[in-house]
């Protein structure tokens, strides 16, 4: 690792903070306020933390964030020149596609197929489980943590967008910095999507949410809050209808055979 890695990793910001943060303290020998200790240890290498922090880890923290930062902006630029690679190929491209996924999403599940079209903000910040499966225009805004569990199945045209913006339209609208770049204020929340689950067609999920595990997600719905596991769910905004049972077992359904 060269030293522009080193000083781009948390943990090196940490270890300042940390290293600070005990110098004051150590430097106060009074034992009087040693009960303050602990606390003002914790007060330092929060501020420390927060001076500190790159653009990328206020970004993944949820904290607000300059998106027009160089690193993320080159990221970007990666991401979505390879999810246009990866949108050109065929089916029958099966080694060409797997090269360009392993570089666009590094935390991909054996077995995960991504029919495509895909568009992604990062791809790093976005983590498969196995033998999942995206049909046409997965769209995926990444800029916190997406966490997806094993075999989750997502229909035609599905979102996952962890941005937010400002309710206010003077906090929300673009910015201008001294040399000219335009910026807004944005921050995000992570998504977690638990094991076995089938999110239908046209689903919106937004930042901040977490699906339980065994979840369906029906057409057309925007989920906004958290689902229990095991449920059936709809509608917009996306509310539980009912569990899903045994009872619902395709094999009760004579129809079908």
């Amino acid at each position: 690792m060269n030293t522009a890695e080193v000083l781009n990793t948390p943990g090196y910001y940490y270890a300042i903070a940390y290293a600070l943060s005990v110098f004051v303290i150590t430097c106060t020998n009074e034992r009087k306020i040693g009960r303050w200790k602990l606390a003002a240890v914790s007060c330092v290498q929060f501020a420390l933390l927060l001076f500190f922090m790159t653009e990328t880890e206020k970004m993944l923290a949820g904290k607000i964030y300059d998106a027009s930062d160089s690193h993320l902006a080159d990221r970007r630029i990666v991401a979505h020149r390879l999810s246009k690679q990866y949108n050109d190929t065929f089916e029958d491209e099966a080694e060409k596609r797997t090269a360009i996924l392993k570089e666009l999403i590094p935390n991909l599940g054996e077995d995960t197929y991504l029919q495509g079209p895909i568009q992604f903000d990062y791809g790093l910040y976005t983590t498969f489980g196995t033998r999942c499966y995206a049909n046409f225009n997965f769209v995926v805004l990444d800029i916190c943590p997406i966490t997806i569990g094993n075999n989750v199945f997502f229909g035609p045209n599905c979102t996952l967008a962890t941005p937010l913006h400002p309710y206010l339209p003077e906090e929300r609208n673009l910015r201008e910095k001294e040399d000219g770049t335009l910026y807004t204020l944005e921050y995000g929340a992570p998504i977690h999507i638990g094991d076995d689950c089938w999110l239908a067609a046209n689903v919106t999920v937004c930042g901040g949410v977490t699906i339980g595990a065994g979840c369906i997600i029906g057409a057309g719905s925007v989920v906004t809050r958290d689902i229990p596991a095991g449920s059936l769910a709809a509608g917009n905004p996306c509310r539980v209808i009912r569990p899903i049972t045994e009872q619902d077992s395709i094999y009760l359904k004579k129809q079908l055979f």
